[in-house]
């Protein structure tokens, strides 16, 4: 079974038994240890996974974190666990003195079913204040399910970890004010946009009017444009049945990009985003850009049709990466999964260093 299908598996059955779990203890035995045991971990062995962990801080001794997960004998995260029917804001202190006192690089707050990821981006041994990463299990999203697989044991690379959790921490940051300025405009966001469409002194009074108007416009833009961009999906795939029949897919030597029936699936921008991760090590990741057609999802270096990195064929039927080998000639390499491309690592290098 894939992780992916592992992980929403587990969630269903935290779905089931959450509202019949009183205590930590029981979140623990019933949620957490089978969630660490997905992720690869033998929760039985005390030279990788131990419980009531000694983490003395400063003139406290014997203080205990309820885990730690230990890489060549050494703490590498720290779980602070609470009950599932706890929220986990007033317990980030505990964690955070923690934190400090041990050579982890990473500490988790859960609940069971909330899991927040913390590191040290700000300050070096000393845990930030907001997580990089930040999962409700009852809810998660595909491209989380890539960034959780990377915490597994057959995958844990602590420096690849850290070189995606600063663009993690603050994407995730800018997300989340953005959904609120839409739901309840603040004054600052407000004053960008009046600063610019307004003649006289933005006073409160002003900013107050202006509130809703924001609110109201940016909403419908956004709805606007996700509406101009289903009718013209709508009416290039019109155009495309009446004037173009689908290529045959063997006939793929050089085919044209083509715009009809285009439907971007959140498994495909995944796929994206892990191959950007991958290629971070020896270009920028706003180097690498994608095209999606009727056919396949284009990777492409630098927006350039004529460098493209590889070709992805993601359905239900057929997962497929294809690629240009060293004589022009299209090759094919079938996937189990979107995360069997970071098995093809060096290849993605290689192809890559052509056009550098």
């Amino acid at each position: 079974m894939d992780f992916i299908d592992q992980v929403k598996q587990f969630s269903k059955r935290v779905e089931s038994i959450k509202d019949t779990i009183q205590t930590e203890e029981a979140t623990k035995t019933s949620i957490l240890m089978p969630f660490f045991q997905l992720m690869g971990f033998d929760v039985f062995n005390p030279n990788e996974f131990i419980p009531e962990f000694t983490a003395d801080v400063g003139i406290k001794k014997g203080e205990k974190v309820d885990y730690a997960i230990l890489k060549d004998g050494s703490p590498v995260i720290l779980v602070e666990a609470k009950s599932v029917n706890e929220q986990l804001e007033k317990h980030d202190s505990q964690l955070f003195r923690y934190f400090g006192t041990t050579t982890a690089k990473f500490a988790i707050l859960t609940n069971g079913i909330i899991y927040k990821f913390y590191t040290d981006l700000d300050e070096p041994n000393k845990m930030d204040q907001n997580p990089f990463l930040d999962i409700n299990i009852l809810d998660i999203k595909d491209t989380q399910v890539a960034e959780l697989k990377k915490f597994h044991k057959s995958n844990f690379d602590l420096e690849e970890i850290m070189s995606t959790a600063s663009e993690l921490k603050y994407s995730n940051e800018i997300k989340k004010k953005f959904s609120n300025d839409l739901a309840a405009p603040s004054e600052e966001f407000v004053k960008f946009f009046v600063s610019d469409i307004y003649n006289g002194r933005a006073t409160q009074q002003v900013i107050e009017k202006f509130k809703p108007i924001v609110k109201k416009a940016l909403n419908q833009y956004i709805s606007e444009t996700l509406n101009d961009k289903i009718k013209n999906a709508l009416s290039s795939n019109e155009d495309e049945s009446n004037n173009n029949p689908k290529d045959d897919e063997k006939s793929i030597a050089e085919p044209k990009e083509k715009v009809s029936k285009i439907v971007t699936t959140e498994e495909e921008l995944e796929a994206y985003f892990i191959i950007k991760n991958l290629l971070k090590p020896i270009v920028p990741t706003s180097d690498i850009t994608i095209k999606d057609t009727e056919s396949y999802f284009n990777i492409l270096y630098k927006g350039n049709t004529r460098k493209w990195i590889c070709r992805l064929i993601l359905n239900n039927n057929q997962k497929t990466m294809m690629y240009l080998d060293n004589n022009k000639q299209i090759q094919k390499i079938s996937l189990t999964n979107i995360y069997d491309l970071e098995n093809h690592k060096s290849l993605l290098y290689d192809i890559v260093k052509r056009f550098i």
